[in-house]
């Protein structure tokens, strides 16, 4: 993703308040200690698919209902009590009673899976009780702004007892999770540390606090609830992965993206990178300070992972604050005074982790991509949110299309871009991006008919994608000639664009 081309005028996004959402964290007494409750998300789910994450969704009219109609669902927190306990109805077929968990008749479950206004009747004819005393309030936290949607989700917490005494969850007929497991936050820990499991990134870093106050009130469930209670919210990282800390920095970079994700890459507790520093703002140059401080590693450099604007911050500032290299390509040292450059195929050891560099040119001459065991650090060759443009004069359309087609071969765990959240399903989302642009050149090619200008062929070559805006349609088509004229397939004439 670049800077706007020149000449394009494109709407500056807005942002709505956040959407009220909320989740559960349930938690029961093992047989080996406290163990939490994760379920799997499906792979069809738009967002974090295959993650492992707390059951909840989103509040609706049917929790504002309830809260009328319900008795007990009253006070400050009760709409996103009352969604938690439709949700935990829906996905868990669970709920709270005085004498605790309770499993929901499967025809009454059915209904609300079905329709799931069919809640608030049906507790309120007593089939699905409503017992809001166990339920507490963990923490409120307003996911990052990686695009123009955020959610302001609230944690809860039900610790359902001995396990023992556990109702049986049944997964049918839900499909949010095909799978559910009860572990303990730190064996949890230790897996998502290892890359063999997707936790979502706030889980994760709940999970630590858990842990952490576990730690100090002497393992018991219900001090820790009311300690993480208690305390005032500070700014947590954002943990794509082990290793991989995201710092969204706003930028003025393509909509509807609004930030770039700068990183800090390495060792938690040794030697660490800062990624794609594009801080020009006060406020963006105090969050990458404060990530950097918060960190228990070494900062040993800068790197951009190209030169657009929208990667690169204010360097005598950077400079400034951190004092330490800067690495980038030798193409990037072209605008940026790099103190090392950086080769294909070059390892990164980051204490304990190891990064091989990937020169992947298409989107920008010189453009690193790193490649390591957590996944792969992006930069602009996909993206999280909107697209990615070839710039005509600076990108090549062909070279883009197989860099997407060599770093598929290599098998990333994840992939981490520079503009939206990270992408869970890297084999899925490169043969989607390489088919699109393969599928939009050869239309490019077949509307070359006659001798027709740029505008009429982007016009025919985007006749699929109405809602795709003039001047980037212009744009990218043609960069798609350019690449059909250096193969022998179109040529340029003072009238316009031919076949040869």
């Amino acid at each position: 993703m670049s800077e706007v081309p020149q000449g394009v005028a494109l709407p500056t996004p807005t942002r709505r308040p956040p959407r009220p959402t909320a989740t559960m964290t349930m938690t029961r007494d093992g047989p080996n200690g406290i163990e939490v409750l994760l379920g799997l998300r499906a792979p069809t789910m738009a967002a974090f698919p295959s993650y492992w994450a707390f059951p909840g969704g989103g509040v609706s009219r049917v929790d504002t209902a309830a809260i009328e109609q319900l008795d007990g669902l009253q006070g400050p927190q009760a709409k996103t009590i009352a969604c938690i306990l439709r949700e935990m109805s829906e996905e868990l077929g669970l709920a709270p009673t005085p004498q605790g968990l309770v499993a929901i008749d499967p025809e009454v479950r059915a209904q609300i899976i079905s329709d799931k206004t069919r809640y608030l009747p049906l507790a309120l004819d007593g089939h699905v009780p409503h017992d809001r005393s166990g339920i507490k309030i963990l923490c409120h936290r307003i996911t990052p702004p990686f695009g123009p949607v955020q959610f302001d989700n609230a944690f809860l917490h039900y610790h359902a007892g001995d396990a023992a005494t556990m109702p049986i969850i049944d997964l049918e007929p839900q499909t949010e999770f095909t799978e559910l497991m009860w572990d303990s936050p730190l064996n949890i820990l230790a897996r998502w540390a290892r890359h063999e499991i997707k936790v979502a990134p706030p889980v994760v870093t709940l999970l630590m606090e858990i842990e952490r106050v576990l730690v100090r009130v002497g393992r018991n469930m219900d001090d820790a609830a009311k300690d993480i209670a208690d305390r005032l919210p500070g700014r947590r990282s954002i943990l794509f992965a082990h290793g991989v800390e995201v710092v969204p920095v706003k930028t003025a970079t393509l909509p509807p993206a609004d930030h770039t994700n700068a990183y800090l890459l390495g060792d938690p507790e040794g030697d660490f990178i800062l990624i794609d520093a594009a801080a020009h703002l006060r406020e963006g140059m105090e969050d990458l300070a404060t990530a950097v401080e918060r960190h228990k590693g070494h900062l040993v450099a800068l790197l951009f992972t190209h030169s657009h604007g929208d990667h690169i911050g204010d360097i005598g500032l950077l400079r400034e604050a951190f004092d330490v290299p800067i690495w980038g390509s030798e193409y990037t040292s072209k605008t940026v005074a790099c103190d090392r450059i950086l080769n294909d195929g070059e390892m990164l050891h980051l204490g304990d982790t190891a990064w091989e560099v990937l020169i992947t040119p298409g989107h920008h001459p010189g453009h690193i991509c790193l490649l390591g065991e957590a996944g792969l650090i992006a930069g602009d060759m996909v993206a999280g949110i909107g697209t990615i443009l070839i710039p005509p004069h600076t990108g090549d359309m062909q070279v883009y299309i197989e860099q997407l087609e060599r770093l598929k071969q290599r098998q990333p765990h994840l992939l981490f871009p520079s503009h939206g959240p990270v992408i869970a399903q890297p084999t899925k989302v490169f043969n989607r991006y390489i088919n699109h642009r393969q599928a939009r050149h050869q239309r490019v090619l077949e509307a070359v008919i006659g001798t027709l200008s740029l505008a009429d062929i982007s016009v025919l070559a985007y006749a699929d994608t109405p809602d795709a805006h003039p001047g980037l349609a212009e744009d990218q088509t043609l960069s798609h000639l350019m690449v059909h004229e250096r193969n022998g397939d179109v040529v340029q004439t003072a009238n316009g664009w031919m076949r040869s």
